[in-house]
């Protein structure tokens, strides 16, 4: 069996990777990358072999990758230091001598400076050209986005309130679960032949910021209403509210990504990797806030 390394493992992605992968194969072909040992204390008791790097320092990443034949590299979630990150982490894989690189990388249709969200595109672009360039086999899992974010998008009152305040206008999500991506990235992981494969990771299904509205109000029993602002008003009126500039800034421009359909592409790429239906956004809501 290929010996497999896991970063981001306190992390959600990560953690789900890493607890899967554990039903799946020997403990003793799976290590994990952490900058702070005593986290990952249960994993250690599970018998994980445990590797101390940051991605920081290109030196103790190629201490942490030597002897490993398929890494699982999480894009780092510093976005300010992300770039150099990643590119040592490439560098490091490259003189550690991996075998194959499984990156986590991101679903989209504009590549160029004016995506309304190119500052988190640019470190993912790059570091796929890295990979490409290194000669090391990769898998590029060009993740939409998760669909456990959603209530983040619509706020902590949505229900109280009765308003989704939101700019994304009529624009089309195909939403995928965390879970169901980790199930697909533990069947890569686990199997061969995709080797220099690029897989999208979304669902069969696309939905609108509309649509979410009228199955919340299916479930409260109420209307929700879905407000698309313009973004200079919905920024004012973020900030105004004390939300940090960095949020503002984060949730506006995915807004506009939204709206411009970045992440509309559909596939049954989940199903096909693990054999059953990824989680519908309607059902994740049902879960979420049937109880509230």
């Amino acid at each position: 069996m290929n010996k497999i390394l896991v970063t981001g493992v306190t992390g959600q992605l990560g953690k789900a990777v890493i607890d899967l992968l554990i039903n799946k194969v020997s403990v003793s072909d799976i290590a994990v990358l952490v900058r702070d040992a005593s986290k990952v204390e249960n994993l250690k008791a599970q018998g994980v072999e445990i590797r101390v790097g940051d991605f920081n320092d290109e030196t103790s990443l190629v201490s942490g990758f030597k002897g490993i034949d398929k890494l699982y590299f999480v894009s780092s979630n510093d976005i300010s230091n992300r770039l150099q990150q990643h590119q040592n982490v490439v560098n490091a894989a490259k003189t550690a001598g991996v075998k194959h690189v499984i990156y986590t990388s991101f679903q989209r249709k504009n590549e160029s400076a004016d995506s309304p969200i190119a500052a988190i595109a640019e470190s993912h672009l790059k570091t796929e050209q890295w990979l490409k360039e290194s000669g090391i086999a990769y898998t590029f899992l060009q993740n939409s986005i998760y669909t456990d974010i959603v209530p983040m998008f619509l706020g902590e009152q949505v229900l109280e309130n009765g308003t989704i305040f939101f700019p994304a206008g009529d624009g089309k999500v195909s939403f995928a679960l965390r879970q169901d991506m980790a199930e697909a990235s533990v069947a890569i992981l686990t199997t061969e032949g995709h080797e220099n494969k690029i897989y999208d990771f979304n669902s069969d299904q696309i939905i609108t910021f509309q649509e979410i509205a009228d199955i919340l109000g299916e479930i409260a029993g109420k209307t929700i209403a879905y407000v698309s602002p313009t973004q200079e008003i919905y920024i004012e009126t973020l900030s105004s509210a004390g939300v940090p500039m960095e949020y503002v800034g984060m949730f506006a421009g995915f807004a506009e990504a939204f709206k411009q359909n970045e992440f509309d592409k559909t596939s049954n790429t989940l199903e096909t990797l693990t054999g059953k239906k990824p989680v519908a956004v309607a059902d994740f809501l049902k879960q979420v806030y049937a109880a509230k």
